[in-house]
Parts: structure tokens; sequence; C-alpha cells
């Protein structure tokens, strides 16, 4: 887990997570994920810019497949010019001050220091953002709710395949996992 600094933002009740929007893209179905995903990269720097000075900002993020140990080359891989998704990877990279880390599998708690990082910094609501709804972003929701966080979902700061599978998760995340959904613009931390 990389932090660009140890000054801190310590004892938020809130963290914003922004899961899996870095990446080079280069899995299937990628290029119709990536249409749905760069509006909602916009709403997440969006809200970034708006919360990331008073909540702490976590990046749990996959590998693409290549499992390196420095999060700041994965970063600028994926920000080349010739990377699919450039756009999306310079638009949220991380600043000074945020959080790094990845995860071998969808869930962000599965085998991170996501839980540790969470209980150090004292947080009890997470606001969820990524891709995809209907995997990542859902099983790390799932994981959130059965350790006892509540969880905040911005619909317009989800990526995905297609309309229907975030319209699945989102039920999910309103009905069975009492999460409170609302638009990124009227989200109050």
């Amino acid at each position: 887990m990389a932090r660009t600094s140890t000054t801190g933002r310590k004892g938020h009740s809130t963290a914003l997570l922004i899961l899996d929007m870095l990446s080079e893209y280069r899995f299937p179905g990628a290029d119709k994920v990536l249409r749905h995903t760069r509006t909602a990269a916009r709403a997440i720097a969006r809200l970034k810019r708006r919360v990331g000075s008073t909540v702490p900002v976590i990046y749990v993020n996959d590998t693409g497949g290549v499992w390196e140990s420095d999060q700041r080359e994965f970063v600028k891989r994926c920000c080349r010019d010739d990377a699919k998704g450039s756009d999306v990877s310079r638009l949220l990279a991380p600043e000074e001050g945020d959080y790094f880390m990845f995860k071998p599998m969808h869930s962000g708690f599965y085998e991170t220091p996501l839980l540790a990082l969470l209980n150090k910094l004292r947080v009890q609501r997470l606001i969820l953002t990524g891709m995809t709804a209907h995997q990542c972003v859902l099983f790390t929701a799932v994981d959130a709710y059965v350790r006892e966080f509540k969880v905040i979902i911005p619909p317009d700061c989800l990526g995905g395949g297609t309309a229907e599978e975030t319209r699945h998760a989102l039920f999910i995340f309103k009905n069975a996992l009492k999460a409170r959904v609302v638009a990124s613009k009227s989200l109050r931390v």
C-alpha cells in the first residue's frame, strides 16, 4: 500500500474508494466498458475534487495481470499516450496524500490491507466508485456491508459493461446491502 505523503487526514468517518479506474484496458470487453467508464470517470474526478481534501481517497486497483510493487510505475504505464484508456487514467491519477493498493480479485477487501487502513483511519462510511458496477464495486460493497461499514453509492460514478448490469447492481446495493444510493452532486460528507 503506497501513500504519497505522510501528512494525514486521520479520523474521518468517511472515505472515498476508487476501484479499478486506472487500467490499460487489456481485458475481454474492454472497449465497451471503457465507453461507459469515461462518463463515470468525469463524475469521480468532480467528486474527488469536492471531497478529497476532507476525506481519505483510497485507490484499490486490479493489476492488469502484471504484479509489481511499484504503484507509481503502474500509474505511469496506464497514463502513457499509447495506453488504451489513458484519458481516464490521467484524469484520475492519484495525487499526493492519496492511498493506493493492488487487489488480486474482485473485492477491494480480499487479501489487501484495506480493512487495516480503514480501521486505522477510523472510517465508518465508504463512498464506493469505479468499475465495474456489477463485479468489483458490487463485491467490494458486499464485503463492506458484512464488515458493518455504511455504504454510499453515487450511480453516476459507476462504470460498467451495460446499463442493465449497472441497474441490477444498483438494485442489490439499495435493497440487499441497504446502501445509500445518491447522485454525486447531492452527496454531502
